[in-house]
């Protein structure tokens, strides 16, 4: 069962990514009226919620927009940054709802941010742990056992990380709404965007579970 859970998750995976991309580029042709790029967007965005000392800054890559709390900075990928659109819009305003995250200590944030140096190690080694711990199984149960919780760590992050994506995308979109930035066929297109893009998160975390479970049913399986 768990095997046909986790081909299940890999082709949804496959099939949401598709979709978003497909949504993207959907709605990156799709101008809106205001003729703002994703970078006025952003600025405004962050003035008028009183953040004065966080900056707007392009990187390269597709889809790489994200918000970076350590220099305080919401980086915008180039079509986001210099676009007009409605794809570029949601993005924008999507990652600066991570900076109001930060700024008003949004808990579900703060905890993520704490899990970041334990997660980072632990992505270095929990594969090989894993993978050591499969094969001495019957000798060092531990080994197993310790690869576990370190997965298990990954995967609660995973699922900490979904709140922060719906709160962020929820603030972008009242606040592109109340605005009058993104409005009817404006503003349900900025939300089928960022569901989307919310779904790609959702998968992850299920993708993560099934893996674990995976690693659980070996670990009670071959001790038994």
């Amino acid at each position: 069962m768990i095997y046909i859970i986790t081909i299940a998750i890999m082709v949804l995976s496959y099939g949401v990514s598709a979709m978003l991309k497909s949504k993207f580029d959907k709605y990156s042709r799709v101008e809106l009226p205001s003729g703002l790029s994703g970078k006025d967007i952003a600025e405004k965005l962050l003035r008028e919620n009183g953040l004065t000392d966080v900056r707007v800054v392009s990187v390269q890559g597709h889809l790489t927009d994200h918000y970076n709390p350590a220099n305080k900075t919401v980086n915008l990928s180039p079509e986001v940054f210099q676009g007009r659109s409605v794809a570029s819009a949601a993005v924008a305003a999507h990652e600066c709802g991570h900076a109001i995250q930060h700024a008003k200590g949004y808990a579900f944030l703060k905890m993520r941010s704490s899990l970041v140096p334990i997660i980072s190690f632990s992505s270095k080694y929990v594969q090989w742990v894993l993978l050591a711990g499969v094969i001495l199984i019957q000798a060092f149960p531990a080994v197993l056992g310790l690869g576990i919780i370190l997965f298990a760590l990954t995967t609660l992050f995973s699922f900490i990380t979904l709140p922060v994506e719906f709160n962020a995308s929820r603030r972008a979109l009242d606040w592109l709404e109340t605005t009058g930035i993104a409005q009817g066929e404006y503003s349900v297109q900025a939300r089928d965007a960022l569901k989307w893009a919310a779904l790609t998160y959702v998968i992850a975390a299920l993708g993560s579970l099934a893996t674990l479970i995976y690693y659980i049913t070996i670990f009670t399986r071959r001790r038994t």
